[in-house]
């Protein structure tokens, strides 16, 4: 058995998340949009709208659909599950996300 060992990045502190709002960070190089569901839930998900190219999903809707928590791009509207980065308008297309955790006040997410 081979364990791996993840490094995770501090982002910001929990009370700096506004419900219901993204936040970009950049992890790894990467741009990662981080959301505050209303219910206190955190999810991270790479921050390219897949259908314009531009990286706008942290400045996106957060919302609800079908029971899961989703977020709509500001660009052309596609709907994406916080959860798995799929896209509830085309079946053939996702986003990456991102391993995030609450470390006491700490919001951290796994570099890629």
């Amino acid at each position: 058995m081979t364990l791996t060992a993840t490094r995770w990045a501090e982002i910001c502190h929990y009370d700096d998340l506004l419900p219901e709002r993204g936040e970009c960070a950049l992890v790894g190089g990467q741009q990662v949009a981080i959301f505050r569901t209303h219910d206190g839930r955190l999810f991270a998900l790479h921050n390219r709208d897949p259908f314009s190219g531009a990286y706008v999903l942290a400045r996106g809707i957060v919302g609800s659909r079908g029971g899961y928590a989703t977020v709509a791009s500001p660009m052309y509207k596609q709907v994406f599950d916080l959860a798995t980065g799929r896209c509830l308008d085309d079946a053939d297309v996702s986003v990456p996300t991102f391993r995030i955790r609450l470390d006491g006040t700490r919001v951290e997410v796994a570099e890629p």
